[in-house]
This record gives C-alpha cells, structure tokens and sequence, in this order.
C-alpha cells in the first residue's frame, strides 16, 4: 500500500504562486509515472499536468502550460508542482496520484491507483 499525503496548499491572490508536493510512503514509486489533477466544486476531476518515473519528462494540460511546472525527487520520493501566475480559474482541490502501470503517461484518472487526500488551492481575484 501506497500513502500519499500532499501540501503547500493555500490562499493566493491573482497573480501569484503557490508550490505544492506530495510524498509517497510505502513502496517505491520512482519507476511509475506521477500525476497531478484537480477537482473544482460541482465539476469532475481533471487532469493538470504528469511526469514520467525515473525521467524527467513532464506532460501539462493546456490551460497550464507556461504556467505551471511538474517535477520529482525520486531520491525522497516526492513529486513537485509549481504554480505561477494563478488565475481564480485554477481554484480546487489538487492532488497527486501513482499511475498503476509502468512506463506508462496517461490523462485519466481511472488510470491512477494511489491518491493523496488532496489539498486546496484558493485564488482570489
């Protein structure tokens, strides 16, 4: 079993930046592909952005590119998402997610196995 617990969540204004992470306990998860997806209040989670295990290869949804950069730390078993420039579109809970195959990048929550408890992220305008 897998644990996932996320932070860095927060207040912000138009504008701003925020970084959250997300450390996995439990196994190691340097081999999988990581995710970060986002659910706002009445709406279906959504893909943000991922990048693939061992490498360093992210993939983003478009409304965050430019934006927004994933990375990881395999070494502490952590993921990494650096918001910038946030717009209260971007308000919701965020959060991370092990994808359960190898070598494998996809949008799909389903996809994923282990899930943090999330963490919100406020923008105000």
């Amino acid at each position: 079993q897998v644990q996932m617990v996320e932070s860095g969540g927060g207040l912000v204004q138009a504008g701003g930046s925020l970084r959250l992470s997300c450390a996995a306990s439990g196994r190691t998860v340097s081999v999988y592909t990581m995710g970060w997806f986002r659910q706002a209040p009445g709406k279906e989670r959504e893909f943000v952005a991922a990048i693939w295990g061992r490498g360093s290869t992210p993939y983003y949804q478009d409304f965050v590119k430019g934006r927004f950069t994933i990375s990881r730390d395999n070494a502490k078993n952590t993921v990494f998402l650096q918001m910038t420039s946030l717009k209260p579109e971007d308000t919701a809970v965020y959060y991370c997610a092990v994808h359960r195959r190898l070598l494998t990048l996809t949008t799909k929550p389903d996809d994923y196995e282990y899930w943090g408890q999330g963490t919100q992220v406020t923008v105000s305008s």
